[in-house]
């Protein structure tokens, strides 16, 4: 009787265990990346039909966090490879987040907690990622490198700029294909070793940001305790992305970080994602001294859609802040960082882009301004900064 009942017992747990495994992490998700009913602009015939036209690039997505694949057609968070069809979109850049502070806030956070350890082993992903942040990264391009191998085609990784030119003659002729970046959110990956950025570039990475919600060995972070600038490790982590070909993304970073490595950079650097605070006053977002630095390095700001990015959650809130950055530094400064599946709140998924098209429309840009934002900056960039410098 106690054996059968012990044998039972198990059999409960096992149960209860397939089923906390098998839908937390989707319930979870559900809980925060949303999407929720809002007014979005009418598209008009001529809108639809340059929508179509464009070649449309996103520097910032958190979707290979999460559970799901990529080819799963989903109602769950803001993308996926069937939405990315749907959109018009030609390249998006995925991020691999590896840490997230515990009460994660924009004003001040400890790296002592996380939050995605949980996560990692909630998902049942493999154990070597319950403990490293370095594998945890490396598991996201092998998640990726997987979607790409089961679609035939349809979805392909970029890692050079002859990448990108193909992947945009491609398209020009037909060819179904959407192409895809990947990209960190924050180097604490790296675990303290400079020599661990070759591995992550043998493994697809070709952007990176220095730091997410907490300080880390290379650099404060715009949320951390500190807020400091880079270190002495930090300092030359970007010399070595520089030149291995790797973007620099300063989203996230201190003011102190973001001042010197606007100072130092030799190459075009981003903003992936975020808002400017002259049309949303948030700590994390761009100064107008910082925005003409980026242009400066010849770089792009990517605007976000959710409501710390731009104060609001409408189509017209990322219109008026692609604005202000073309006003203040040129129209081909500025593109799109929706944060899509990072945790955020959106009117629309990335098959509903051709609202921020209208939006553009309506705000009076030109039908070549709107190429440039919805795209062609950011594939410019791409195509011309992925390349390794010469030797010396």
């Amino acid at each position: 009787m106690i054996r059968r009942i012990g044998i039972g017992a198990a059999v409960l747990l096992v149960i209860a265990a397939i089923g906390l495994f098998g839908v937390a992490p989707g319930m979870l998700e559900r809980s925060m990346n949303k999407l929720v009913p809002g007014p979005l602009p009418t598209v008009e015939p001529h809108t639809a039909s340059l929508h179509k036209s464009l070649q449309i690039a996103d520097l910032h997505a958190d979707t290979l966090m999460w559970k799901r694949s990529l080819t799963d057609t989903s109602k769950q968070g803001q993308v996926d490879l069937a939405r990315l069809e749907a959109g018009n979109v030609a390249l998006q850049v995925f991020s691999s987040v590896t840490k997230s502070p515990k009460n994660q806030n924009y004003d001040a956070n400890g790296a002592d907690t996380d939050n995605i350890t949980m996560l990692t082993i909630a998902q049942l992903q493999p154990p070597r990622t319950w403990t490293s942040l370095l594998q945890r990264s490396l598991w996201h391009a092998q998640k990726l490198r997987e979607a790409e191998r089961k679609t035939g085609g349809r979805l392909r990784i970029v890692r050079t700029g002859a990448d990108v030119t193909r992947l945009l003659a491609d398209r020009r002729a037909g060819g179904p294909v959407t192409g895809a970046l990947l990209s960190i959110e924050g180097l604490q990956n790296l675990e303290g070793k400079a020599e661990n950025l070759d591995t992550l570039y043998k493994a697809g990475f070709r952007m990176a940001g220095l730091a997410h919600f907490f300080d880390n060995e290379l650099a404060g972070s715009m949320h951390g305790l500190k807020k400091g600038g880079l270190t002495p490790l930090g300092r030359q982590v970007v010399g070595m992305m520089e030149a291995r070909g790797m973007v620099v993304d300063i989203a996230h970073a201190s003011h102190a970080s973001v001042a010197e490595i606007l100072a130092m950079a030799k190459r075009p650097v981003v903003s992936s994602h975020g808002g400017v605070q002259a049309t949303c006053k948030v700590n994390r977002n761009l100064t107008d001294d910082e925005i003409r630095g980026v242009a400066r390095t010849g770089g792009v700001i990517g605007i976000g859609y959710w409501d710390a990015a731009i104060c609001d959650t409408s189509a017209q809130a990322v219109a008026k802040a692609i604005a202000h950055v073309r006003d203040l530094v040129g129209i081909e400064h500025v593109g799109l960082g929706s944060d899509f599946d990072g945790a955020v709140t959106t009117r629309w998924d990335t098959s509903q882009l051709s609202a921020i098209t209208q939006a553009l429309v309506d705000r009076g840009f030109t039908d070549d301004e709107i190429r440039a934002v919805m795209g062609g900056n950011v594939l410019r960039l791409l195509a011309q900064g992925l390349t390794p410098l010469p030797a010396q």
